[in-house]
């Protein structure tokens, strides 16, 4: 096998274009750890930021962005018992650390990753890793979403937002969304209950005694946000830790309000591909580019148009 793989590095600050091709070192699976040979790699908001303002936890060495990794164990290393080479897996390996899934090979815990799927290929399960598990965890574990409550998603046709939706709808809560209305009939799909074009209306107006609200804006949404929240209703908030400032103003209206970031987690990949063999949660792939293009995929999805997730293909 080859000691070198080709990755994506970003060794400046900047926009799309200081993305660059590189040959670079192989990794190898330390104790506890397995080698995966990355299939595809998901695009997240994150991997733009990072780019543009630097990393917010520990970053490979070259710097080689991506967090979801959908792909095959090559090898395992000293202690690993839950997976053997050829097994296929996907996950959200050492975040906020990067785990360098722009590249052909990625070392990390084997507890970060579960067998993927047999019902989905590696595109959509690399869709699926971060997104998925920032919605679980924020709607289930933080604002334990439970039957019968009333959920408004803002931007419910994105990335996490159309996952969410989906989690929200397993949990037999009813779903608002907010998107423009040509993603109306996409979310309607999904089970969405109510839907509010945010370019045409306001939906503090629109909408009134909600039990939990996602929000992966930030800004102004969260303190608007907040009205429409019943007593003990909780926001969440996705987008920025500024929104912990909120928590006295909620406090004061008697909801709860803070931001929680994602973390990963073996139980919460677990139901999320249970959710995904029980037929109740699929990725909406918005569009796929090679390894090669990914300055072109940050560009797009920067323009922040996307509907569902944006996908990179390592290998077939």
């Amino acid at each position: 096998m080859s000691q070198t793989m080709r990755a994506i590095s970003s060794p400046r600050l900047g926009g799309p274009e200081v993305l660059a091709e590189i040959d670079t070192e192989r990794p190898e699976p330390g104790p506890t750890e397995v080698l995966v040979r990355v299939h595809a790699a998901g695009v997240n908001p994150a991997d733009w930021k990072i780019r543009e303002h630097g990393p917010f936890g520990r970053e490979t060495t070259p710097p080689i962005l991506g967090f979801d990794v959908s792909g095959t164990v090559e090898a395992v290393g000293l202690g690993v018992t839950l997976y053997e080479a050829g097994d296929e897996v996907f996950g959200m390996p050492l975040f906020p650390h990067q785990a360098g899934a722009y590249a052909e090979y990625v070392a990390a815990p084997a507890r970060h990753f579960v067998r993927k799927p047999a019902g989905i290929d590696h595109i959509q399960a690399a869709a699926l890793a971060l997104a998925s598990l920032t919605a679980y965890q924020a709607l289930v574990e933080t604002a334990r979403l439970s039957a019968g409550q009333r959920v408004l998603i803002h931007a419910a046709a994105g990335g996490v937002g159309h996952l969410a939706v989906q989690i929200a709808k397993a949990r037999g809560a009813y779903v608002i969304g907010t998107a423009s209305a040509g993603k109306h009939d996409f979310l309607r799909g999904l089970g969405v209950d109510e839907l509010i074009d945010y370019t045409a209306v306001d939906f503090t107006e629109a909408v009134r005694e909600v039990d939990v609200v996602l929000d992966p804006i930030g800004g102004e949404y969260g303190s608007r946000s907040l009205k429409v929240l019943r007593q003990g209703g909780t926001l969440v908030s996705i987008s920025s830790p500024d929104e912990d400032a909120l928590r006295p103003e909620a406090a004061a209206l008697g909801v709860r309000a803070g931001f929680t970031l994602v973390e990963p987690d073996q139980a919460g990949m677990r139901a999320v591909a249970a959710l995904v063999e029980e037929g109740r949660l699929r990725a909406e792939i918005d569009s796929v580019f090679d390894l090669s293009d990914a300055a072109k995929a940050h560009a797009y999805g920067e323009r922040g148009r996307t509907r569902g997730k944006i996908v990179l293909r390592v290998a077939e």
